[in-house]
C-alpha cells in the first residue's frame, strides 16, 4: 500500500497522541473506519488498541468488495485501502451493523478482538449527536431551516430543535438509533430501510439529509 497520509488527530483529553492517519483520496470504507477510531480516541475508548505500537488488521465487507487494512505503529495508527500479503489479523465484517464480525476472525486473536472494541465506540447521547451533526451540516446547500429530532423518553415525548426558519425536517426514533445515524454510526439509509426510523419532509430533502449523513458518517 502507498500514498501520501493525512493526519487527523484526535484532541480530547488523555486521548490527544493517539494519531489516526488516512490516505490521501480514501475510498468510503477507509474514510469510515478513520473516523470512527477517532470517535474512540475522542472517548479515551479502546486506547490500549489505538497506542499499540505494532500489527496489522485487514478488514473485508462482508457484501462489498470493499477492504482496507489498520496498521499500528510508533507515530499512531494509519488506515489505508486493500490489503498486504500477510496481516496480522483479518476480520470480515457488516458495514451497516457497526463492524459487527460476521465471521470467525483469522490470525492474531488479541488483536482482532481488541480491533472489533476499537471500531465500536460508545454513542453519544442522542441530543449531543443531534447538535453535532447539525453544526457540521448546516451550511449545506439545500439543507433545511430546522432539524426536529424527536424520541420517546421515560416521561413522555422529547425532541430537539434546531434551526430556525420556514422548512423544517422531523425525524424520529429511539435514543439509540437517533443517536447511531446523527454520530456516523449508522447509514441513514439502511436505517429507514429496516423500519426503525421515521421521517416527515419531502423527497428533495431527503437527498439532501442522505447526503448530510454521508458527511458525518464518512468524515468528508
Amino acid at each position: 500500500m502507498t500514498g501520501t497520509m493525512t493526519a487527523p488527530t484526535a484532541t480530547s483529553a488523555g486521548a490527544a497522541e493517539v494519531a489516526v492517519r488516512i490516505e490521501d483520496d480514501a475510498s468510503p470504507l477507509v474514510r469510515l473506519i478513520g473516523r470512527t477510531l477517532r470517535d474512540s480516541a475522542r472517548a479515551g475508548h479502546a486506547l490500549e488498541t489505538l497506542r499499540r505500537t505494532t500489527g496489522t488488521a485487514a478488514i473485508r465487507s462482508h457484501d462489498t468488495p470493499q477492504t482496507a487494512t489498520i496498521s499500528f505503529g510508533e507515530s499512531g495508527v494509519d488506515v489505508a485501502g486493500g490489503i498486504p500479503a500477510e496481516p496480522d489479523t483479518t476480520l470480515t465484517v457488516d458495514l451497516n451493523a457497526r463492524f459487527a464480525p460476521v465471521e470467525d476472525f483469522s490470525g492474531d486473536a488479541d488483536l482482532a478482538g481488541g480491533v472489533v472494541r476499537a471500531l465500536t465506540p460508545p454513542l453519544p447521547d442522542w441530543r449531543e449527536a443531534a447538535q453535532r451533526f447539525w453544526e457540521a451540516t448546516r451550511s449545506l446547500p439545500g439543507i433545511p431551516d430546522v432539524l426536529i429530532a424527536v424520541t420517546e423518553g421515560p416521561e413522555g415525548l422529547e425532541q430537539a430543535v434546531l434551526g430556525d426558519g420556514l422548512t423544517q425536517y422531523l425525524i424520529a426514533g429511539a435514543p439509540e438509533t437517533l443517536a447511531g445515524v446523527f454520530s456516523g454510526a449508522d447509514d441513514l439509509v439502511a436505517v429507514l430501510s429496516s423500519g426503525a426510523l421515521g421521517i416527515q419532509g419531502t423527497l428533495s430533502q431527503l437527498s439532501v439529509m442522505t447526503g448530510a449523513s454521508w458527511k458525518v458518517r464518512y468524515d468528508v
